[in-house]
């Protein structure tokens, strides 16, 4: 039985990042309609907000894969003019647009519903986060991703990626995404690097596309 469990998540996770839109929007919708991810309701003190606060510069963020609006709604609201959050999952979404409005930030927050690496957006943003999402990106496509994105930043913004670079139940590394940040780290200007000592090795990376010289 616990084989067959496996096998299942295994197959669920390999849709939510490979399969199509429609399908991938099924099961996300499902799993926030449920308990699931009722966990990350509540991620304050994580050690993405410090970076993010930091870079924001009372600017414009936009959040690609922004789930039930945690990030919208605990960063500090000093920090940024204006945020756009994106998720594939309008049940996330109804989520986070019931959290805005109960923090009071409806004039800043905005959301779309879309599967971010599709979504194009309509300004220049000083911040584009990557909070998780990157894991749910193929590693081919991370490159042309992060490319497509680019051209939406700020001549002084950046990307920030946050991602858990181990496992939580071990020291362990994850060789897929140890894979991604290289790559980040290889083919971008990197501004910051940061693992943090902590159960999974959170790892935040701010980088910019790299400037021809």
């Amino acid at each position: 039985m616990a084989i067959a469990e496996r096998a299942k998540t295994i197959a669920v996770r390999a849709i939510m990042v490979y399969g199509p839109t429609s399908l991938k929007k099924w099961l996300w919708d499902k799993e926030f309609s449920g308990t699931k991810w009722d966990f990350i309701d509540n991620t304050k003190g994580d050690c993405v907000y410090a970076h993010l606060e930091k870079f924001a510069r009372n600017g414009s963020i936009l959040d690609l894969g922004c789930g039930p609006g945690n990030t919208a709604n605990e960063m500090a609201d000093t920090t940024y003019a204006s945020y756009v959050g994106v998720d594939i999952s309008d049940a996330a979404l109804a989520k986070a647009v019931r959290r805005t409005k109960e923090c009071g930030r409806e004039g800043k927050n905005t959301f779309a519903q879309s599967d971010f690496l599709g979504y194009e957006p309509t300004q220049d943003f000083d911040v584009i986060l990557f909070r998780e999402s990157l894991y749910h990106v193929p590693f081919g496509q991370v490159r042309p991703i992060l490319d497509k994105f680019g051209k939406h930043l700020k001549p002084e913004g950046v990307f920030i990626v946050r991602l858990y670079a181990g496992s939580l139940e071990s020291d362990e590394l994850k060789p897929r995404v140890t894979a991604k940040l290289d790559l980040i780290k290889r083919e971008f200007d990197v501004v910051e690097a940061t693992e943090y000592a902590r159960p999974g090795r959170p790892t935040v990376l701010v980088f910019r596309p790299r400037r021809k010289r």
